[in-house]
């Protein structure tokens, strides 16, 4: 069972009797006779009928839900109101796989109004107008199903949400203003698609992001690229499908679902909108192709950050990661790789060293083609530095050890600092490989920055390589609250300070030390993580070098973002910057992130 369908089977029982925290319900339910659905949703996101019975509720079956734990039927009135604000659609929740309804079934409908909350009232997300404990009839069958209500470019407004600084749960809603109004009161409704282009490629879960604003801060690959705080991106909508998942296509960003994609609109933990199919547009390829960098001349040092995603002897990606290194990367003289996980995984048997792993991959390398790189590390103490539990994950330094050598001062361990001291009018680090800070608050449960030497044309370059802690607990753009919460912020500010002050420490001792910071920051280029990490001159984000649009790294929710950055000191003027898109855009990808590469002459 999927982790997805596991949050929502723990969230509701196979009886659909809604548990407290994920749902808002009335101890003692009253009774609503003869309403209408578009009564039950109301103008607002939440349904002025919540935790009372209706009875005798119709409507047309729109379509049926017989996967997962969220079981059940649409239903749509095919006489609407006059009113844009409220839906004329609502899931009636079953439980268990719905008996004797199929699409195109009039039905009469008496239950409880439910406000669902997919993922809990914790996580921040709206709520899903529902009818559970339902009993139900069919009155007649083969009846019309109500026309789709399109969803076009020129129908979803430019603006996002309405920004109250709090919930937005009871603010009228507005269909022809916010974006946000606009899909809730299609919630649970008959809407299409047409033509839209892929903007997420195609997931484990069965899932993809398409746009219908095909003009919606495009990039050359097909993307939709997000930018700042207040550019969501209004035109993304996830997809799903109501058939099998063996028929869902497998897509790249910058396809094309052509002609119709037509089903009820849902919204659930993973995504929020969602147009649940049950006719999927013709998947039409963009024919997107791997980025490869340029190979770095003879005098140009090449850096690269490279997150490989939970990497452990067991995996069956090292060719794969190989190649891309030796064929996309070009073989870099310095590679920081993040996720690199302990000799057997995430088995938490108490094993911490990497050899085997980091020993894999260099082989792996070697084999298509490459060089025979060397590697530094150090190894975490066990289960204290965040990740999948027993993996161990940490960062790691491959280098090509015929362009670069590595400056060893041996004593860096789990929890010893390293330091910063003038050895012959040079900024040099007490231990090389060493760990920046690791008993700090700031990296509890998280990575620890790990600091190198290396020497390159006789230039000593010190390598930071950083992996943040993740953006798990924020709230998503789709939130009930506005703006949404970033609870994990505060401690990717703290990891930035501290990786600055220990950079602006290399500066202050050296004026014109050369000093690359790279990694998984888990934060856009504008971002006040990125502003702390910068400080005053002291680093900065090379990624900013490139145009607006092809600032990124990683796609999600068909927004694509930058996560992964290199940040260079000043001394560090001439220099090109790439983000070989690799992974992010493709279904078929190995790692969820896309390597950076930075050149320069030292």
């Amino acid at each position: 069972m999927s982790s997805k369908s596991s949050a929502r089977l723990a969230a509701l029982t196979v009886a659909a009797v809604c548990t407290a925290a994920s749902t808002v319900v009335l101890t003692s339910p009253a009774h609503a006779d003869s309403v209408r659905i578009h009564d039950i949703q109301g103008d607002t996101r939440t349904s002025p009928y919540a935790g009372e019975q209706v009875t005798d509720v119709t409507g047309i079956v729109t379509g049926v839900r017989t996967y997962g734990s969220s079981r059940g039927f649409w239903i749509q009135d095919p006489a609407p109101d006059a009113d844009p604000a409220t839906s004329e659609g609502v899931f009636v929740f079953t439980g268990s796989t719905p008996q004797g309804v199929a699409v195109g079934d009039a039905v009469t409908v008496s239950g409880t109004v439910t406000e669902y909350v997919p993922g809990g009232t914790s996580s921040g997300n709206q709520s899903l107008t529902e009818i559970t404990r339902a009993a139900f009839t069919v009155v007649s069958s083969g009846n019309a199903v109500p026309a789709a209500t399109p969803i076009t470019a020129r129908s979803v407004p430019a603006a996002y949400t309405p920004v109250p600084d709090g919930s937005v749960d009871d603010l009228p809603l507005r269909p022809a203003r916010y974006a946000l109004d606009l899909y809730e009161s299609l919630e649970g409704m008959n809407v299409q698609v047409s033509d839209t282009r892929v903007v997420g490629a195609t997931d484990p879960y069965t899932e993809l992001w398409v746009t219908v604003k095909p003009r919606e801060h495009r990039n050359l690959r097909g993307g939709t690229v997000y930018g700042s705080y207040d550019s969501q991106n209004t035109g993304r909508l996830q997809i799903q499908s109501l058939g099998r998942a063996a028929d869902f296509p497998d897509a790249n960003v910058g396809d094309t679902l052509a002609g119709d994609t037509t089903g009820p609109l849902d919204y659930n933990q993973f995504g929020g909108y969602t147009l649940v199919a049950s006719d999927l547009g013709t998947l039409e390829s963009g024919d997107l192709r791997r980025e490869t960098t340029r190979r770095q001349h003879r005098s140009e040092l090449a850096i690269a950050t490279y997150n490989v995603e939970n990497l452990d002897p067991s995996d069956d990606t090292f060719a794969a990661h190989a190649a891309a290194i030796v064929d996309n990367l070009r073989s870099p003289d310095i590679l920081s790789l993040e996720e690199i996980q302990d000799n057997n995984g995430a088995t938490d048997d108490g094993t911490v060293a990497a050899d085997r792993t980091l020993a894999t991959l260099i082989d792996a390398i070697e084999a298509a083609g490459g060089p025979r790189y060397d590697w530094r590390a150090v190894d975490p103490a066990d289960k204290e530095d965040g990740g999948q539990p027993g993996g161990n994950i940490r960062q790691a330094f491959l280098f090509n050890p015929a362009r670069v050598s590595f400056t060893d001062r041996p004593g860096g361990d789990a929890t010893t600092p390293t330091d910063v001291v003038k050895v012959r009018g040079q900024a040099a680090l007490t231990l090389s490989p060493g760990r920046i800070d690791p008993a700090s608050a700031a990296f509890e449960d998280s990575r620890k920055p790990l600091a190198g030497e290396f020497r390159f044309r006789g230039r000593t370059v010190v390598v930071i390589a950083n992996h943040f802690a993740s953006k798990g607990g924020d709230q998503s753009l789709t939130s009930r609250y506005q703006p949404p919460s970033r609870s994990s912020e505060p401690q990717r500010h703290l990891q930035a300070a501290a990786v600055h002050d220990f950079t602006a420490k290399i500066l202050k001792t050296q004026k014109n030390a050369r000093v690359v910071a790279l990694g998984d920051i888990n934060d856009f280029e504008f971002s006040a993580t990125t502003a702390i990490l910068e400080g005053r001159g002291t680093l900065w984000s090379a990624i900013k070098s490139l145009p607006e649009s092809e600032r990124y790294s990683y796609v999600y929710q068909g927004n694509s973002q930058v996560l992964d950055q290199i940040l260079i000191t000043p001394s560090i003027r001439r220099f090109s910057y790439d983000s070989v898109h690799i992974n992010a855009e493709f279904h078929d990808q190995i790692s969820d992130h896309d390597p950076q590469v930075l050149r320069f002459r030292p």
